[in-house]
């Protein structure tokens, strides 16, 4: 358990974050990815042990809205602590996420300079440039699309390890490519055969975890 000053005891785990991506919960990770098992399998060839938490977001596109709906002060202020709180050294941190959720770790990464983030990854992330009505449903105005602009924002990842994935028959992919091309710092992951689907995201599982696992090390 951790100490009275919030220091993890050595031997406990750092933990990756998973944020969700839209219409799903937390139990995405585990139940459709198959993460626990990827997890293991990881573990079992000698990499470094870590943590899966995954906590709901609802369809929030974990950032601040108009209703009132606060996902980053929630992670950090309660998701986090509770975390710690049970014996988790939060002092090594990865955030991980899919498609809403895959915008969700870069945004959180880019706008909160949270301790101990070591990495972020972000597979199929839905992104853009430019703000158009159809976002209605991921912003609240404009104004709410520039405050979360995470192409503005990628100079603050500039000293973060990053691994960011696509599916080549992705409708985000080009996007997701201008994105990347002038996404400063060190990053990794690529431009797979696959869709915006499950099978897609099942196929980079074990790089994903091995990326995150190097970090936390």
């Amino acid at each position: 358990m951790p100490d009275s000053t919030g220091g993890a005891v050595p031997g406990s785990l750092p933990v990756a974050l998973f944020l969700h991506g839209a219409h799903a919960d937390h139990r995405m990770v585990f139940d459709d990815l198959d993460a626990d098992r990827v997890l293991a399998r990881h573990i079992a060839r000698g990499g470094t042990p870590f943590a899966i938490a995954a906590v709901d977001g609802g369809e929030s596109w974990w950032h601040r809205r108009a209703s009132g709906t606060d996902t980053p002060s929630m992670l950090m202020e309660e998701f986090l602590p509770l975390l710690a709180g049970q014996g988790i050294d939060t002092g090594r941190l990865a955030v991980f996420g899919l498609s809403m959720g895959g915008f969700g770790a870069l945004l959180l990464a880019a706008q909160h300079r949270l301790p101990g983030l070591r990495a972020v990854a972000a597979m199929s992330p839905a992104v853009w440039s430019l703000y158009d009505a159809g976002r209605s449903d991921n912003f609240d105005s404009a104004a709410d699309f520039a405050s979360n602009d995470i192409f503005a924002l990628r100079p603050e990842l500039t000293a973060l390890p990053k691994r960011i994935d696509c599916g080549t028959a992705d409708n985000l992919l080009f996007s997701v490519k201008d994105y990347v091309q002038d996404l400063p710092g060190e990053h990794s992951g690529g431009f797979q055969h696959g869709g915006h689907d499950t099978s897609y995201w099942r196929s980079i599982r074990p790089d994903v975890v091995s990326f995150l696992g190097r970090n936390l090390a």
